[in-house]
């Protein structure tokens, strides 16, 4: 089994926080990684899980250099909800719509309660 590693340094209030974990792959290493920094502080991320994870290439006529679009579905278990990353990075691309996934729940969570 190959696992990948990702690292991530957030800023949390007055706080960095630098974390590491290893997933099935980049995406989800990232998703453990992030989670690993953040849930001491948002514990209401746990109940988040990635439901489907779609990739579209924006411009079929630059093959591997093209600009694609990541499409994340999120579920807390409640709600569903989407969020898209777009980059020539197909990593990049993938946290820009991991990291707002998260933002959305802890903005829609704040705002309805």
């Amino acid at each position: 089994v190959v696992l990948s590693e990702a690292t991530v340094k957030v800023k949390v209030e007055d706080r960095i926080i630098h974390t590491a974990a290893e997933g099935n792959g980049p995406v989800n290493a990232l998703d453990a990684a992030l989670r690993k920094g953040l849930l001491e502080f948002y514990p209401g991320l746990a109940t988040v899980e990635l439901v489907d994870y779609k990739v579209r290439i924006l411009e079929e006529s630059s093959g591997t250099a093209s600009q694609v679009r990541v499409l994340i579905e999120s579920s807390d278990g409640h709600t569903q909800w989407r969020t898209v990353g777009s980059s020539t990075n197909i990593i990049e691309a993938s946290w820009l719509a991991l990291a707002d996934s998260m933002e959305y729940f802890l903005i829609k969570r704040n705002t309805t309660s």
